[in-house]
Parts: C-alpha cells; structure tokens; sequence
C-alpha cells in the first residue's frame, strides 16, 4: 500500500486526486493540503495548510496540483523530508526543474514533474515530434477553460520544443501586421503557439503541420478531469523506481 498526500486538494483536479486515489486498492489517502481552504473535509480528514501539515502522516509519495507561486516549496519539503513528488502543476520553468534534479539526485526521494497526465495528450506531443522530421512548417493551438492562468500551456511549450528539435528544416513562421503584434501568437522555439480561454472548454490542443500540397492535424481533447487519473496514478505507482528527476509520461509508458 503506497502512503499519498495532496497537496491543492481542494482545488478541481485536486478533488479529483483525492477521489482516485482513495478508490484504488493499492494507495492509501493520508493527507490533504490546501492553504486556501483549511479544514474542509477531504478524503483524509481536514485539509491542512503547509507541507508540515502532512509529516505525521508519513507519506511516501506527494501529489501536486497547485499553482506556480507555491509549487517549489512544497517539492523542496517533500526531497528534504524524504517524499516522493508527482508535480502536475503547470509553470515549472528550467530553473525550477535543475533545481528539482540537484534536490532529487542529492537525496532519497524522487520527482516526477509532466506538463500533462493525459495518456492521449503524450501520445499527441509524440506524434507531433515525430510528424515534424518530414514536415517541419507547424503551429499550435492550445485551448483551455477561462481558470487557467498560465499561457501557452505547459503541454503547448513542450510540443513546440519538442517540434523544434526534432523538424530538420528551416521554415520560419511569417509575422503579422505591425499594427496588431499579437495576431500571430506567441513565438516559442520558432513554433508559433496560439492560446484560447474560453468557458465551456476544459484542455484542448491541435498541432497543424504543412507542406507543399497537404496539411496534418493532430488534435487531443480531455473533456473530463479522469483523463488526467490513469497518468497520475501511473506517475505515483513508479515514481519511487525512476531515481531523480523524470520529466513527462513519455518515459514512463517505455517509449
């Protein structure tokens, strides 16, 4: 039985965290933290307000969804204290994630840190990198319920990256009018990348990728939050067998 605390377990995929894993037969739900609303009932009991709030439930592995501003802090308790750590939360830039490494590679514990949980959407980023050899002209879409604070997505800035390493050309995306700069989107890694928010969405990404005579999309939707579920618990069953820092699903799946 695999000991799990959450933290941003109050939060939409936090509740959703909670849920799952209370249901699975092999992981147990000793704690809950959520600064923004202590003492609600959680599947654990009442939600606490700090990481210090989960060390006398001595867990083994620590689920993150939170945001970017209080992400790093609670890792850095969790590699200090000898926890495990599955970070879903979006935001986590090169610095933070060298500093996860030294942190992991130093101690006893593990982290694993994906922009996206959904099987589909690492299997889409995939696609996308391998479609990108042969047709090196792509942009994205990335788009989100109108809650998500951070834009272009984390999946959205891993895909362009990831085209860019792997197309073998030199396509340039043109710019647009001057007097609108931002029509065009963002310009990450030579890739534009054009963020939505809208209600009624949940996560969403289309890549197009062009060439002479012929276009490709590749496109994944989660129109749920349990898209995420068989990710997470595929992170939390094997994070404490991947030594240091793992970055994405995509080496956990044995691709």
């Amino acid at each position: 039985m695999i000991r799990v605390a959450v933290f941003g377990a109050a939060g939409r995929m936090g509740r959703e965290v909670c849920r799952t894993v209370g249901d699975a037969d092999d992981l147990e739900l000793v704690a809950a933290v959520d600064p923004h609303h202590e003492g609600i009932e959680a599947g654990a009991g009442l939600v606490g307000v700090d990481p210090e709030a989960i060390a006398g439930a001595e867990p083994q592995v620590a689920i993150d969804f939170t945001q970017p501003d209080a992400v790093m802090a609670n890792a850095r308790w969790c590699l200090r204290h000898g926890v495990h750590v599955v970070i879903g939360t979006t935001g986590v830039g090169a610095v933070d994630l060298e500093e996860l490494r030294r942190a992991a590679d130093a101690g006893e514990a593990n982290a694993i840190v994906a922009p996206n949980f959904a099987i589909g959407a690492v299997l889409m980023m995939r696609f996308a990198e391998l479609a990108a050899a042969h047709l090196d002209a792509a942009e994205i879409v990335e788009l989100h319920h109108d809650g998500k604070k951070d834009a272009p997505s984390g999946t959205a800035l891993s895909t362009a990256r990831r085209i860019a390493a792997a197309r073998r050309g030199a396509w340039a995306a043109p710019g647009g009018d001057e007097a609108h700069p931002g029509a065009r989107g963002a310009h990450v890694e030579g890739i534009r990348v054009h963020a939505i928010r809208l209600p009624g969405l949940l996560a969403h990404q289309e890549v197009i990728l062009g060439g002479p005579g012929q276009t490709l999309t590749i496109r994944h939707d989660s129109t749920d939050r349990t898209s995420f579920m068989p990710g997470v618990l595929l992170a939390v069953r094997s994070v404490a067998s991947r030594p240091g820092l793992t970055i994405g699903l995509e080496p956990l799946l044995g691709s």
